[in-house]
C-alpha cells in the first residue's frame, strides 16, 4: 500500500468531518463564554457619585460595582463621608461589575492646635491662623498703646489658651488694640475678588467682611465682588468696621473694566490739593503711637 492510500479510505473523510465540525464547535463555544464573561455589547454610562454619602452608595450598587477607597481628604465646607472623587468618572461607557475607586471627606475632622498671638502684630497673627488651618472670625479693636497688636484670642466667646486643640477650620475672634491715636484706614479695593481672598484682604486692613449677597445663582467658584459698600472710594473709615459686599458671576461681567473705571474715580476723588510750598514752615513731627503695621 502507498503512503496515501488512506486518502481513498471513506473513514479518513468522515473522521475529517467530525473533527472539523466540532472545531467549529468549540470556537464558536468559546467565543460565546467569552461574550458573556465580557458582558460583550452590555454598556453602563457611570453614574455621579460626587457629593454623595459613601455608605449609601456601596448600599445602592453593590451588585453593579465594586467599589475601593483608596483616600480620605479633608475639604472646607463638605460632609463628611460624601465622595469627593472617583475613578471611572460620571458619564464614562463602562461595563457592570468593575471597580470603581474613590475618594471621600474624612468623617473623623483633622485637627490642629491654637497659636499664641498675644501681642503680636494683627499681619503676624493673621499668617499664624492660616498656617494651622484657622480662620479670623471678625476683629474687635480696643482701646490699647499698641496699634494692630492683638490683645486677646476667642473661640466661641471664652478665651482660648495656646495649644488647645481645634477642628481645622474653626474661626477665631482677634482683640486688637486701637493705638493711642485714633486712626483710620482705608478700604481696599475688592472689585473682581473671590469670597475668601476679599474677607482675607479685609482683615489685614483691619476690618471686617459684613453682609454678603449674591445678584445670581451661578456656581460659587465664578463669583466676584461686584460692588462694596463702603468702596474704596469713601475715603478713610474706622478700624474694625464691616464692609458689605455684592457678589456677580464672572461669566455675564466685565470685571476688568468695572475695576478700571473704580480706579479712575478712585484717583479723581482722591486727588490732592495744590500747596502752596512758600507757605510752609520747618517742624518737627512726634510719633508717639506704637505701630505694629509690620510688613511681609
Amino acid at each position: 500500500m502507498g503512503r496515501f492510500s488512506f486518502l481513498k479510505q471513506k473513514k479518513f473523510y468522515v473522521n475529517l468531518i467530525i473533527i472539523i465540525v466540532l472545531f467549529f464547535v468549540l470556537l464558536w463555544f468559546a467565543f460565546r463564554m467569552l461574550k458573556v464573561y465580557t458582558r460583550h455589547d452590555k454598556v453602563y454610562t457611570m453614574p455621579c457619585f460626587i457629593g454623595l454619602d459613601y455608605h449609601e452608595v456601596e448600599h445602592d450598587y453593590a451588585g453593579d460595582f465594586n467599589f475601593i477607597l483608596i483616600d480620605s481628604v479633608y475639604p472646607k465646607g463638605q460632609e463628611p463621608g460624601s465622595i469627593v472623587q472617583q475613578d471611572p468618572l460620571p458619564g464614562s461607557k463602562i461595563k457592570k461589575g468593575r471597580n470603581v475607586y474613590y475618594i471621600i471627606v474624612a468623617e473623623t475632622p483633622e485637627m490642629t492646635t491654637m497659636p499664641n498671638l498675644k501681642n503680636v502684630s494683627l499681619r503676624q497673627a493673621i499668617g499664624q491662623l492660616y498656617a494651622k488651618g484657622l480662620e479670623v472670625d471678625r476683629l474687635e479693636y480696643e482701646d490699647y498703646f499698641a496699634k494692630n497688636a492683638i490683645i486677646e484670642q476667642y473661640y466661641n466667646g471664652s478665651i482660648i489658651k495656646p495649644e488647645t486643640e481645634l477642628v481645622k477650620g474653626s474661626k477665631i475672634v482677634l482683640h486688637v488694640g486701637k493705638g493711642q491715636e485714633l486712626t483710620k484706614v482705608k478700604v481696599p479695593n475688592l472689585i473682581g475678588k473671590p469670597a475668601e481672598e476679599a474677607k482675607h484682604l479685609l482683615n489685614l486692613a483691619g476690618l471686617n467682611l459684613g453682609n454678603v449677597n449674591y445678584e445670581d445663582n451661578d456656581s460659587l467658584q465664578y463669583q466676584r465682588i461686584i460692588r462694596m459698600t463702603p468702596g474704596p472710594s469713601s475715603g478713610l473709615i474706622e478700624l474694625g468696621s464691616y464692609v458689605n459686599l455684592w457678589f456677580h458671576s464672572q461669566k455675564t461681567f466685565d470685571f476688568d473694566k468695572e475695576f478700571r473705571n473704580l480706579m479712575r474715580e478712585d484717583s479723581v476723588n482722591n486727588k490732592p490739593e495744590p500747596i502752596e510750598t512758600d507757605s510752609i514752615e520747618p517742624e518737627t513731627i512726634e510719633t508717639t503711637d506704637y505701630e505694629y503695621e509690620d510688613e511681609f
